[in-house]
Parts: structure tokens; C-alpha cells; sequence
């Protein structure tokens, strides 16, 4: 390395770059997407805790779902609207890789719920006598609780890679947080190692996931149409359903971003599935889920 080279020390965020005008109206958009993203969750915390008929394990995974949404929005958001309203507000370089850190942590995270939350339904619907024994609370505890350190400790192994990376050249990120692979781009070295165990790791959590929850899904329709209540049959498909929509706004703006072909617009257009999985999906999962009656009534067809 070169002598007049130096260590950068912040990075600036640009963000979308479409005026003032505009960046007030994302801010009131946004400002509100995060208002109603922590109350919903916070509601959804609120209802679980207080209610006994909600203390069954989807609910608890259900909560933990509200926390893990309650910080991602809390790690990106809150430097977005700071970065909408003035641009050149810079962002140092521990905060930005301790968010990187966070970012990657917290999605994990969701996307291994999601896949508990759909084994959980699976057993629920195709081995209902054996419920209560499969999914007990000590091995609801142990998921969740596997899922949060696995998550945790696989993006302490990226945040080593990128700790091991000079950044001595520009300092400017084209997003509006600090994104895996935008932080990666300003590094003065060689990033393929990092990019191949992006990769490598979006396709084991993303694509086998997926996959599982596919088949999984697949094994569930089966068992709900043998279900001879049509009670049971429709609040059972509305249900898995409402997980279905959770999962394909999560999966679905996740793998364009870390698996899919990469656009030849990359500046604008791979923004739009970010919004989507940083704003709206959190935002929305309350909606979704509230629509999912007590199990007991699901199970029995009760109305």
C-alpha cells in the first residue's frame, strides 16, 4: 500500500439521489412505514404476552419474529431518514460495519424463523395427535434460541472478512445503509472470497430453506384437503396462507438481491427490492400474521 494512501474513517450514504423535494416525501413515507412497523410488533408482543390462548409454540415463534423485525427496522431505518434529510451527514466506519454486522445477523435470523414457523404448521397439520409431543416448548426453545446464534455467528464470519479489508480509496456507499456488498466494493483489495461466500451462504440459507418450506407446504395442502371439517379446511388454509405471503415478500426480495443475475442498472433498480425487505416487509408481517386464529380453533375447526 502506498504511503499517501489513509484508512477511511466514514462513509457517506447516498441514498436515492432524486432531490429535496423528493427525499421530504420518502421521509414522511418512510417515517411512517417505521412508526407503524414498531407499533404493529409492539401490539403483536403486547397481545401474545397478555393473551393465554396465544401461549402455543407458532405464537411463540410469532414473537420472536416481532423482535427480530422491532431491530432490523431499528438498525436501518432510523440512518435512512437521517440520510433523506441531510445527505452529507456522514456515517463512521465502526458504525457502518457494526450495522453490516446487524443487517446480516438479523436476516438470517428472520429467514430460519420463517422456516421453524413453517415446520411448526407442518406438524401442527400433518401429525396433530403427535403435536404437543414433537413440539414441545423445550424444543421450541432450543430452535429459536439455535436460530438466533447460528445467525449471529455465521455474520461474525463475514464481519472477520471484512475486517481483514483495507479501505483506503472512495468513500462514498450507493445505498441508503450499509449493504453487504456496497460496503465491499470500496475495499482496496481483492473481494472474490467474500463474494463467493456470500454466495455460497445466500444459496444454503435462501434456496435450501425454500426449498423445504415448498415441500413442506406441498405435504400441508395434502393434509388440509383430507380435513373433512370445512372449518378446519378453510381457517387452516387461510393460516398457512397468511405465512405463505410473509414468505415470499422475504424470500422473494432476498434472493434477487443475493442470488439472482444482477441487473445492468444495479444503482436504481436493486434498490427497490431492499425497500421492500427494510420497510415494508416488517411493516406488514403484523398485518399478516394477525390474521392467523389460535391453533386450538385451526386444529378443531371451531369457530
Amino acid at each position: 500500500m502506498e504511503e499517501n494512501q489513509t484508512m477511511v474513517t466514514e462513509f457517506i450514504l447516498l441514498g436515492f439521489c432524486l432531490g429535496t423535494r423528493i427525499h421530504l416525501v420518502l421521509f414522511g413515507l418512510f417515517s411512517l412505514c417505521y412508526t407503524f412497523t414498531l407499533l404493529g410488533n409492539e401490539v403483536i408482543l403486547g397481545l401474545i404476552c397478555l393473551e393465554l390462548r396465544l401461549h402455543t409454540p407458532i405464537y411463540f415463534f410469532l414473537d420472536n419474529l416481532a423482535l427480530v423485525d422491532i431491530a432490523y427496522a431499528c438498525n436501518t431505518v432510523p440512518q435512512t431518514l437521517v440520510n433523506l434529510l441531510n445527505p452529507d451527514k456522514p456515517i463512521s466506519f465502526a458504525g457502518c460495519i457494526i450495522q453490516t454486522y446487524l443487517f446480516m445477523a438479523l436476516a438470517v435470523t428472520e429467514c430460519l424463523l420463517l422456516v421453524v414457523m413453517s415446520h411448526d404448521w407442518y406438524v401442527a397439520i400433518c401429525y396433530p395427535l403427535n403435536y404437543t409431543v414433537i413440539m414441545n416448548w423445550r424444543v421450541c426453545a432450543i430452535l429459536a434460541a439455535a436460530s438466533c446464534i447460528f445467525s449471529f455467528l455465521l455474520a461474525l464470519v463475514h464481519l472477520v472478512l471484512i475486517l481483514r479489508l483495507p479501505f483506503c480509496g472512495p468513500h462514498e456507499i450507493n445505498y441508503f445503509f450499509c449493504e453487504t456488498l456496497s460496503v465491499l466494493k470500496l475495499a482496496c483489495a481483492d473481494i472474490t472470497l467474500n463474494k463467493i461466500i456470500i454466495f455460497t451462504v445466500s444459496v444454503f440459507i435462501l434456496v435450501g430453506p425454500l426449498c423445504f418450506v415448498l415441500v413442506s407446504y406441498t405435504r400441508i395442502q395434502i393434509s388440509i384437503l383430507r380435513i373433512q371439517s370445512k372449518g378446519g379446511s378453510r381457517k387452516a388454509f387461510s393460516t398457512c396462507s397468511s405465512h405463505l405471503c410473509v414468505l415470499g415478500l422475504y424470500f422473494g426480495s432476498t434472493i434477487i438481491m443475493y442470488v439472482a443475475p444482477k441487473s445492468q442498472h444495479p444503482k436504481t433498480e436493486q434498490k427497490i427490492p431492499f425497500l421492500f425487505y427494510s420497510f415494508f416487509s416488517p411493516m406488514l408481517n403484523p398485518l399478516i400474521y394477525s390474521l392467523i386464529p389460535p391453533r386450538s380453533r385451526v386444529l378443531s375447526g371451531g369457530h
